[in-house]
């Protein structure tokens, strides 16, 4: 898996990943999440090209959210493929962090 970091500003950024969040794709970028997530106030993640997401990788798109929502931030998701998006629908994170598949839409949720 590989993931880019963009800094939206100093407390904010935008993640964009690509690949299978699977048990080595997750674990190719779980440190870099888990410092993000312990040092900005808020993640924009992109997920448009990842093409698979399993219970690992839900898993750490959680715990990002749970760091970051015990200090009064979020992260907010963009554009998940339509296969990724059911599984997230189905588990249940999506209502635990937003969807958008509006980059402006995802950026304003993200700076607000």
């Amino acid at each position: 898996m590989q993931m880019d970091v963009e800094a939206l500003d100093g407390e904010r950024a935008r993640v964009v990943l690509a690949g299978r969040m699977d048990v080595a794709g997750t674990a190719a970028v779980d440190a870099a999440l888990t410092e993000l997530s312990e040092t900005r106030q808020a993640l924009l993640i992109d997920l448009a090209r990842v093409d698979f997401i399993s219970s690992i990788g839900l898993r750490t798109l959680l715990l990002a959210a749970k760091r970051l929502g015990r200090r009064g931030g979020r992260v907010v998701l963009l554009h998940p493929a339509k296969d990724v998006e059911k599984v997230l629908w189905v588990s249940g994170i999506a209502e635990l962090m937003p969807i958008h598949h509006d980059a402006d839409a995802a950026l304003a949720a993200v700076l607000a």
